[in-house]
């Protein structure tokens, strides 16, 4: 898995938090406290804003987990490309974990990085203005759609993940810098589970359930059951 060592950080924790700990350091042997007490606490903010934590995935067929970590801001209907869904919007502060999971097992057919506005993440304009990569996921029931969106701190979004590659359900596929947004679509059939206002954690908390079709499920059965059996209970893949 690039980018990170499950259950620590993301290397990007590392980048960011040792310079301002051994300046810490410096500043403290030549008694600079004030300085000193600074920047050790950015450090451990930095240290704190990339951690990894493992996940338990859910395993019952159909469920659409959560991208990532934070709070439900929107949950409405909409139309994609012309065809009619449901799009979820949740809003990641700085305190939240900031590593972004795949919402359902499938193929990344397009991944496409939209260059735009650092909007503050809660306004719902961001979610069509915003700097975003925009992962459409090919899965047995279907298309989905899900979205990294940088927000007013955020200034980059980080994918690990390009298209062709296939992913299962709450993998880890990147991480966007420092406060953020991630949306979910799901076509109409899909029940949404989740409203405005509730916590969700990415990659355990189930957004919606979106059952495979019966056809689907007969032509995709070898497909889905060899994707299962990689995923296991932690969203670690080999």
């Amino acid at each position: 898995m690039l980018g990170s060592a499950p259950g620590s950080m993301v290397k990007e924790g590392y980048y960011f938090g040792i310079p301002p700990l051994l300046l810490g350091g410096v500043a403290y042997l030549l008694q600079w406290y004030v300085a000193a007490t600074f920047l050790v606490l950015l450090a451990v903010f930095a240290f704190s804003f990339f951690r990894d934590p493992e996940r338990v995935i859910p395993a019952e067929p159909g469920a659409v987990v959560s991208p990532g970590d934070g709070r439900v801001v929107v949950v409405t209907d909409e139309e994609y490309e012309d065809r009619p869904g449901k799009r979820v919007s949740i809003f990641l502060a700085v305190w939240n974990v900031h590593v972004n999971r795949s919402p359902a097992a499938g193929t990344i057919t397009k991944m496409d990085y939209r260059p735009g506005k650092f909007l503050a993440a809660m306004r719902e304009r961001a979610s069509v203005e915003n700097e975003q990569n925009v992962f459409t996921l090919s899965t047995d029931a279907g298309e989905l759609v899900f979205k990294q969106i940088a927000g007013l701190i955020a200034r980059r979004v980080v994918s690990w993940k390009k298209a062709g590659e296939k992913v299962a359900r709450g993998e880890r596929i990147g991480l966007v810098r420092f406060g953020s947004r991630v949306d979910l679509w799901v076509p109409k059939e899909a029940e949404i589970l989740v409203k405005v206002g509730e916590n969700v954690k990415g990659g355990s908390s189930v957004l919606a359930q979106w059952p495979v079709k019966p056809a689907a499920r007969k032509l995709g059965q070898s497909s889905s059951t060899e994707t299962d059996a990689n995923l296991t209970a932690t969203g670690k893949r080999s």
